[in-house]
């Protein structure tokens, strides 16, 4: 089916709940209109269509989870006349593609929770249309069925004055009708049972019931039949399969009833059968087109949820092994050769993976895009889910040819395994997609078992990326302060900004938690800004309150991010001028890793800034690749050693290396007209040997801890006394 185009998020996320609700309305009537009988208009259909949105809606979001309302939803489509084959195939389709996108932008579920809800949906919706449009058909039946009950008592009151009567209700039936002695024998059957079983009315008249036994009867079938030839039961209906005489299967609905002679004893029965086959084979076609791929033909994300289930409901002795495939660069075949050929790859991979699977308690399924999924079940433990993950990897190692081309397939897996009965399908699930992407980060073309530290780990930082964007809104970051210290006298020179995050769950968190996610998410231009602001505004502060002392110095660091901002040179004239602060009290640290290599599209707006007055200052020196020369291109003004090379100061005796290579860069760094910072001071000898080896300024747990801002205006007084 042609689903209409779909809107951009940022769209849909700009309306609230209720137009976003009537949008998806609109959709699904656009597709599923054209083929319902209703002499409805279009608005009015939609309007129909509103309440069983609603219903979705509610079931999405509702906890506990529960599929019940979709299957009442799938049931009042059948209400609505929506009976066409297409309409249930084209309703599913939108309920996949805009459900979530509509109707889960307001959830805090993650948005795999949401997935799967949403399947598991999609497979109720389809379960109670078809239990709608059997209970139809059923109550259909019912009306012949007591037409024809009826035309029964009128037909053995008539058959006293003329057999006439009752052969033409016999005969013009819409139903197969046949009679037969309580010993089994079928007496008459009219022409419509005849055609039913392939048009040979022989072959049946000479049969007893007792032989029409199909292997997909009910126990529960015959024991009916024997209590109705009994005299104990009036009648009975069951839904039963026949072979006809070329072995096919018919399916029928079937009602069996007594008929009693004038003294009330048992002496027939009467069988009224309505060929129900092809109505079985649309109900199995929407069951698989709903259970599988319709690329691959493997089992979708909806029966693999199905199968997973079962296999975690406790039992003894059962485990389960789950392998989660990621293809390793699939987007760049995809974005290269097209996505015809990514769609053939695919195939191919699938056929490769099916052969994989050999076992009867293993199966494999296609979760959507390059994401696949392999379940075994039973008590082999992890030594079967890793032969099963080795199986697959060596699967993929042979190239695969797709017109005219070779080429190589790899591939990420992550692998849980353990006893069933103790975890959910999606957490499972979620431990497997971490696990997958801790495999993909180590390489790819392989396969990582799960770790729960691990996933805790990724867990949280999944919790922290979401908590972000909110989080600078709360006011939940704050800053401490670090004093920078001139070595000659021990004085305080200035302090650096430091970013600390008081998060509500996991109490003050250091940058090195949150920072790097922040680059990630793009929050660290807003957060960086608001660090340069408050930090500016608390160095204009302490100028006012320390007027005597000259100038104090604020430093703060510039991220990778910010460095490549736009506005980096107009935000920070803009927060200068706003404050009344100097540009020469503040120093910007880069890290020196960010400035490896750097064009002079890069360095031109840090330039901007020196010249404007603003120290820059090369942070974190002799991590990268310390490349001396390059120094001289550079607009910094200030050289801050990384702390390794402080560290083996604090030894006795010190190794006479590192000062000879401390003792080198300083003067390099002089003769360069930088000054030299060093952080990680700790000891006092330490501050002694780079004082005496003509460092500049220092900071360090020796002088004090970064702290609140009060503390440096403490030590701006103890140096004034």
């Amino acid at each position: 089916m042609k689903v209409p185009s779909q809107p951009s998020g940022s769209v849909a996320a700009a309306d609230g709940p209720e137009d976003r609700l009537r949008r998806f309305v609109t959709i699904w009537s656009r597709a599923i209109f054209p083929v319902t009988a209703t002499s409805l208009t279009r608005a009015e259909f939609e309007g129909h269509l509103l309440p069983l949105a609603r219903t979705l809606y509610d079931a999405l979001h509702a906890r506990p989870f529960d599929t019940a309302p979709a299957q009442r939803a799938g049931a009042a489509l059948v209400a609505a006349h929506c009976t066409d084959p297409d309409a249930l195939g084209r309703s599913l389709g939108v309920v996949d593609s805009y459900l979530v996108l509509y109707c889960g932008t307001e959830s805090d579920l993650p948005a795999e929770e949401l997935r799967a809800r949403c399947a598991r949906l999609q497979h109720a919706m389809a379960t109670g249309y078809a239990q709608a449009l059997r209970e139809r058909t059923r109550a259909e039946q019912e009306a012949i069925a007591r037409s024809a009950l009826s035309a029964r008592s009128a037909a053995e009151i008539a058959l006293h004055a003329t057999e006439s009567r009752f052969r033409a209700v016999f005969d013009g039936a819409a139903i197969g009708i046949g009679i037969a002695d309580l010993d089994g024998n079928v007496l008459e059957v009219n022409e419509t049972l005849t055609r039913m079983f392939g048009g040979m009315e022989g072959p049946l008249r000479s049969r007893k019931v007792s032989e029409w036994v199909h292997p997909e009867d009910g126990p529960h079938v015959w024991k009916l039949y024997e209590e109705l030839v009994r005299g104990d039961r009036e009648s009975y209906r069951v839904e039963k399969p026949y072979y006809r005489g070329d072995g096919t299967v018919l399916w029928t609905n079937l009602t069996v009833s007594l008929l009693r002679d004038a003294e009330g004893n048992p002496q027939y029965q009467l069988a009224l059968m309505e060929d129900t086959t092809e109505r079985r084979l649309l109900h199995l076609r929407l069951r698989y087109e709903a259970t599988h791929d319709a690329l691959t033909g493997l089992p979708n994300r909806t029966l693999f949820f199905e199968r997973l289930e079962k296999a975690l409901a406790p039992g003894e002795n059962a485990r389960f092994g789950l392998c989660y495939l990621d293809l390793d660069g699939f987007k760049v075949i995809n974005d290269s050769l097209g996505h015809s050929t990514g769609d053939r790859l695919l195939v191919e991979v699938a056929d490769r993976l099916q052969s994989c699977v050999t076992g009867s308690g293993e199966m494999v399924a296609r979760l959507g895009g390059d994401e696949f999924v392999a379940l075994t079940t039973g008590a082999g433990g992890e030594q079967d889910v890793t032969e099963l993950a080795d199986r697959i990897l060596a699967a993929l190692a042979t190239p695969l040819r797709i017109d005219g081309r070779e080429l190589t397939v790899r591939g990420s897996l992550g692998v849980v395994e353990g006893p069933a009965g103790e975890r959910t399908p999606a957490e499972v699930l979620r431990s497997a997609d971490i696990t997958m992407y801790r495999a993909k980060s180590a390489g790819g073309n392989r396969f990582e078992l799960a770790d729960p530290e691990a996933d805790a780990r990724a867990i949280t930082r999944h919790g922290l990326t979401t908590a972000l964007p909110t989080a600078l809104e709360r006011g939940e970051f704050f800053i401490e302060y670090q004093p920078l210290v001139h070595l000659g006298d021990g004085s305080v020179h200035g302090a650096e900004a430091l970013v600390r995050w008081c998060h509500p769950q996991h109490g003050v968190l250091g940058p090195d938690r949150f920072i790097p996610l922040a680059e990630d998410t793009g929050l660290i231009v807003p957060l960086g800004r608001w660090v340069l602001q408050e930090a500016v505004r608390q160095a204009r502060f302490w100028q006012a309150r320390h007027a005597d002392g000259g100038p104090l110095r604020i430093n703060v660091n510039l991220s990778p991010t910010q460095l490549h901002h736009p506005r980096l040179v107009a935000d920070t004239v803009d927060v200068l001028e706003r404050s009344g602060l100097e540009p020469g009290a503040l120093c910007l640290e880069v890290t020196e890793s960010a400035l490896i290599g750097a064009d002079e599209d890069l360095l031109k707006p840090l330039r901007q800034l020196a010249e404007m007055g603003v120290d820059i200052a090369l942070d974190d020196f002799g991590t990268g690749y310390s490349n001396l020369a390059n120094l001289r291109r550079l607009p910094v003004s200030v050289l801050k050693l990384d702390r390794s090379f402080t560290r083996g100061m604090q030894q006795h005796p010190v190794d006479p290396v590192d000062l000879k290579i401390v003792e080198g860069i300083v003067s390099l760094a002089h003769s360069l007209e930088l000054a030299v910072t060093v952080e990680g001071v700790e000891t006092g000898a330490q501050a002694r040997q780079l004082r005496d080896l003509g460092c500049d300024t220092a900071q360090g747990w020796y002088y004090a801890r970064p702290g609140a801002p009060d503390r440096i205006h403490s030590l701006l007084l103890a140096d004034a006394v």
